[in-house]
């Protein structure tokens, strides 16, 4: 057995996608299991066939990449992946989780969830389009009122956090949050497609901060 222990981890950004790149290579030819410790998503997702993520000493969530990427089953979890996660109860006649931390998403397939089940439901941060009016024509089944918290530029793109119910981390360009005039303490509304959400069975969510 290879134990690998934050092989990339003191490497500069771009030195370390291509080492990331050539150790992925060598791993794949590797003949014996190899266990790698990373605090770092990328190097989890790029390396991994099976990832276990640890959370406070106890495991939280175990599976391939694509699992764990689509189904995030802790808060924790969802932010390492760059998910919106909520928990919350399934009314299947409105299509609708009310969720916990108060609010409501609509959710276009529910698959065979069943009503009242305890579910989680996630959006990607890019699915959420923000608006400085209430949007009265709109196609998104799901509208709602926030406050811009904070924002943080991550690459060519700006991290939005808001304050709503729910809360929501958005992702939008330099040019949106420009046109838009955005800054801590602006109240904004908030529009997801019903199609843009994902539930599926789970409780274990703990609560954003």
């Amino acid at each position: 057995m290879l134990l690998l222990d934050e092989p990339l981890a003191a490497l500069d950004s771009r030195t370390r996608v291509e080492t990331r790149g050539t150790l992925r290579r060598h791993l794949a030819d590797f003949p014996g299991p190899v266990a790698v410790v990373t605090h770092d998503p990328i190097d989890a997702m790029v390396l991994a066939d099976r990832i276990v993520v640890l959370e406070d000493g106890r495991v939280v969530q175990d599976g391939s990449p694509g699992e764990v990427a689509r189904h995030p089953q802790t808060d924790y979890v969802a932010r390492l992946v760059g998910l919106n996660l909520y928990a919350g109860q399934l009314d299947r006649a409105s299509h609708a989780v009310a969720l916990d931390a108060g609010g409501r998403l609509v959710v276009a397939d529910l698959g065979t969830l069943r009503d009242g089940a305890r579910v989680l439901a996630v959006v990607r941060p890019a699915a959420i389009t923000v608006h400085v009016e209430q949007p009265l024509h709109t196609s998104s089944r799901n509208v709602w009122a926030a406050t811009v918290a904070d924002l943080e530029v991550v690459g060519d793109r700006v991290r939005v956090a808001v304050d709503g119910a729910p809360s929501a981390l958005v992702d939008l360009t330099l040019a949106a949050v420009a046109e838009l005039d955005l800054r801590p303490g602006i109240p904004v509304w908030l529009s997801a497609k019903a199609t843009d959400i994902d539930a599926y069975p789970g409780t274990a969510v703990a609560s954003r901060t």
